[in-house]
């Protein structure tokens, strides 16, 4: 199965048809204020509404409450909810749409354990454990510490860029890779040819 491709950060109509040009399978909003890349629901509704059918339309939270997520869902219509705080299961799972649960990897952290606690998530994102940051670190984590068999399909984030992700994929086959920074001029400014390039590295690794 090919590996599925989300750019996540995206802050305008121009940088969004791009992606999707060059093959993207989802585009990622950043609906968590204090990132560098954050958009407002409604500007966000302006790009998704640009987008064709078969682009998924992907918000990000971070510890947001079920009032935010519900006003963010309404105004910007995403379809797929990516949540990279604390939140629980049961709260993740409350919206009527599929989420992807995601976890900053520590050394000590089972992941058998956590895929357990998120059961109803339709995919788990992997990224690069920060004290400071919620993602978008721009950093590569240990991939040897993910195990060969998870119980659900695994998304890889944390400084892929065009030089590495043939790397990664011969490595760990991931389900799909989630990328942002590696493809950017500047925070939320997505280049064409770093997309185009990334894509292809995706799609010319072999497994």
């Amino acid at each position: 199965m090919k590996t599925k491709i989300k750019i996540c950060g995206i802050t305008n109509v121009k940088n969004a048809l791009e992606a999707v040009e060059v093959g993207v399978d989802a585009l990622g909003f950043v609906f968590f204020k204090a990132s560098p890349r954050y958009i407002h629901p409604k500007k966000a509704r302006k790009i998704i509404d640009s987008l064709p059918s078969f682009v998924l339309r992907v918000g990000l939270f971070v510890n947001a409450t079920k009032e935010e997520v519900l006003s963010a869902i309404c105004d910007s219509r995403v379809n797929l909810l990516q949540f990279h705080g604390d939140e629980d299961e049961q709260f993740c799972n409350q919206f009527n749409l599929p989420y992807i649960k995601a976890i900053s990897l520590k050394d000590d952290l089972n992941l058998l354990e956590y895929c357990k606690l998120f059961s109803t998530s339709s995919s788990i994102l992997i990224d690069t454990y920060s004290k400071s940051l919620r993602g978008g670190t721009g950093e590569v984590f240990n991939w040897d510490l993910i195990p060969k068999l998870l119980p659900l399909p695994v998304i890889i984030a944390g400084g892929l860029d065009e030089k590495n992700i043939s790397l990664l994929i011969n490595k760990i086959n991931p389900y799909g890779v989630d990328v942002s920074g590696g493809v950017e001029l500047e925070k939320g400014i997505k280049d064409y040819t770093m997309m185009k390039n990334f894509v292809l590295g995706v799609n010319n690794a072999t497994v």
